[in-house]
């Protein structure tokens, strides 16, 4: 079994005497091509075509320039605590609300794909480097790697309509039938990878938030982005209830990131969290409706 994040998959890892690099094919995915086509013989070539193409594709990894220059490629990434306790027993990492800081180590980058490893026990020890190091150099070098970025939803649905071919006027219209208080500003990073790690950079959550003169509501929407609203746009239970539907219908499972709704405040210039959804993990559906409720009920 390999653990990947939010998932275990059973994977075959073919490696090639003389080359350090290891592409993995996954038995999960041969089986739903097989689901698919029906034909052991043209799932079995699809899972050859694709490891030829991952040996092509790889880079070259010098590892012993990774090891040196590793405190200048060292970022971190949020995931779900719950539903990864496996996976975080095996890696350096600090919890944060509900979710857990993990670390990986660059590999390359460039404007398409960011190829990474992940830094585990073992790694680290490699490293010579405690986990505060590790956090220390992260928040760092994500920042710098990574810039965090945020955007207007309406902006960015401007450029979706553009793109489709609608006529400006008419999505300027669209838009400006949104009330101004249900404006979503959509927090990541430059790239789009693992964007939702840019929440812990507390500034630019302060600087929207007096822009908008009111707290906000942060609601994940993946491991790539959240999203922030106003506090004014509606309760937390309410908001959660969407971030829960949104991430069971439309998210795949390995880019969910959390069931929970957080709260910036904007004078104590603290994240918490606002909810307590009863559905912890991010794999299924394990409360009976309502999805979510106030935790204050909870404890009557």
């Amino acid at each position: 079994p390999v653990e990947k994040v939010n998932v275990t998959l059973d994977g075959i890892i073919l490696r090639e005497e003389g080359r350090n690099i290891s592409p993995t094919i996954y038995i999960n995915d041969m089986y739903k091509k097989y689901q698919e086509c029906g034909d052991l013989e043209e799932t079995l070539m699809a899972a050859c075509d694709f490891m030829e193409r991952a040996y092509e594709q790889a880079p070259v990894v010098d590892v012993d320039s990774i090891m040196r220059d590793a405190n200048e490629k060292i970022v971190f990434q949020l995931i779900n605590t719950e539903q990864n306790k496996t996976f975080l027993e095996q890696v350096p990492h600090r919890e944060f609300q509900d979710l857990s800081i993990v670390y990986k180590v660059i590999i390359s980058a460039d404007k398409d794909a960011v190829q990474s490893s992940k830094i585990t026990n073992e790694f680290a020890k490699r490293l010579g480097m405690s986990e505060e190091q590790l956090f220390k150099c992260a928040a760092e070098n994500t920042r710098r790697l990574f810039p965090p970025v945020v955007r207007n939803m309406n902006d960015i649905m401007r450029e979706m309509f553009a793109r489709d071919g609608m006529p400006q006027e008419i999505a300027d219209m669209m838009i400006a039938e949104i009330p101004p208080e249900q404006t979503m500003w959509v927090i990541s990073n430059e790239k789009g990878i693992n964007g939702a790690a840019s929440m812990l950079y507390e500034n630019e959550l302060h600087e929207l938030a007096e822009s908008l003169e009111s707290d906000l509501y942060i609601l994940p929407s993946s491991v790539h982005e959240v999203i922030a609203v106003s506090s004014d746009m509606g309760s937390p239970e309410m908001l959660a209830q969407m971030v829960v539907e949104v991430n069971m219908q439309e998210v795949s499972l390995d880019e969910r990131l959390s069931n929970q709704v957080y709260h910036y405040d904007k004078d104590l210039r603290k994240l918490t969290l606002a909810t307590d959804t009863p559905n912890k993990r991010l794999d299924g559906i394990v409360a009976e409706p309502p999805l979510v409720y106030d935790s204050k009920e909870k404890s009557r």
